[in-house]
């Protein structure tokens, strides 16, 4: 079936998280095992700037450090310096209504070390542990505010993935609506428990598509993976609201998100990369919570979206995922990584 036995005809496979169509042909690429980044991201590690310890005063106001009030800090949270959306504005007392509504909302920045050179993957468990944490806290402070509906966290790593700063950084915004894409996966998932009474992303777990596993979360490749050696993180307990994560699951994560971004940076040749924590809405209702699980979502760039993509919403991967879970599985992740 994939094109590690052989076969290059091309398959379209149904995305049930997302209700969409991703279509595989192999055909138009390399081997599996030949991908490389043709652009990796190679941070200058003498580069001074605004995120390091030290230069606190040229950033945004910040929000919190940790540890607290130190100032040998490991982690801080700033509000972003060109906010998409703005926290100064009345905030809406209402539900939104009608095609418009005022961007009222939170853009922050987590700034994951104090050091330039440092990369998120290059942190010990415990530290990146902590940075999940932080983004915990974060997003149990904005949940105070009634009108903000979904906070979505995500990391732009290198700048053809968005990154205009090369210091190690992810980002949270809080949204005053639940998105589309979010709404689209609720709606897929209350589909799929409806018809089974069983959680999509429980069930979701396959032998060929595994790359790793700790004692409560795994990584694979999913069945319809939108991009090539596109991976997740599962938990494998039910859990709707990832700012439920606590100290010490936060640490094995810690361990399992760094051994993926070892993996796809050794495999890959450090490609710049997106991850997104997909999370359920802050207000959800009880019904809800049965059916709805996070993940957290990492895809290196190594191909464009072109218009094919733009004007059907359908992808085109190059890779099966098997052959790409195969690969992953197989990198050898030195001890001192």
């Amino acid at each position: 079936m994939a094109s590690s036995s052989g076969n290059t005809d091309p398959e379209v496979r149904k995305d049930a998280v997302w209700n969409r169509w991703v279509i595989f042909s192999p055909a138009r690429a390399k081997r599996p095992s030949d991908f490389k980044s043709k652009s990796p991201t190679d941070p200058n590690p003498n580069q001074q700037c605004p995120f390091c310890i030290g230069h606190e005063h040229e950033c945004a106001p910040e929000i919190f450090r940790v540890p607290p009030r130190d100032p040998d800090w490991k982690i801080r949270v700033i509000q972003n310096l060109y906010p998409a959306l703005s926290r100064t504005l009345p905030e809406p007392q209402h539900a939104p209504s009608g095609s418009l509504q005022t961007g009222f909302g939170f853009h922050d920045v987590v700034i994951e070390t104090p050091v330039h050179p440092v990369q998120l993957c290059d942190l010990p468990p415990p530290e990146i542990g902590r940075v999940l944490l932080a983004y915990t806290e974060r997003i149990q402070q904005l949940a105070s505010h009634k009108s903000i509906q979904y906070v979505q966290v995500f990391k732009n790593h290198g700048a053809s993935a968005g990154a205009s700063m090369s210091h190690s950084h992810s980002q949270m915004m809080a949204l005053p609506i639940i998105p589309p894409t979010v709404s689209a996966r609720l709606a897929s998932m209350k589909d799929h428990f409806d018809q089974t009474g069983k959680c999509l992303i429980c069930e979701i777990q396959r032998e060929d598509l595994l790359i790793d596993s700790s004692t409560n979360f795994f990584s694979l490749v999913p069945f319809a993976a939108t991009f090539p050696f596109e991976i997740w993180i599962i938990p494998r307990y039910h859990s709707a609201h990832f700012h439920e994560l606590d100290a010490e699951k936060a640490v094995e994560l810690g361990g399992l998100l760094k051994l993926m971004l070892r993996k796809m940076s050794l495999q890959l040749n450090n490609p710049p990369f997106n991850y997104m924590i997909h999370t359920s809405p802050l207000h959800s209702n009880g019904s809800e919570l049965a059916y709805t699980h996070w993940f957290i979502q990492i895809v290196p760039q190594l191909i464009g979206i072109a218009g094919f993509e733009l004007g059907t919403g359908c992808y085109i991967n190059p890779v099966f995922p098997e052959d790409a879970a195969k690969v992953l599985r197989e990198v050898k992740v030195p001890e001192s990584g």
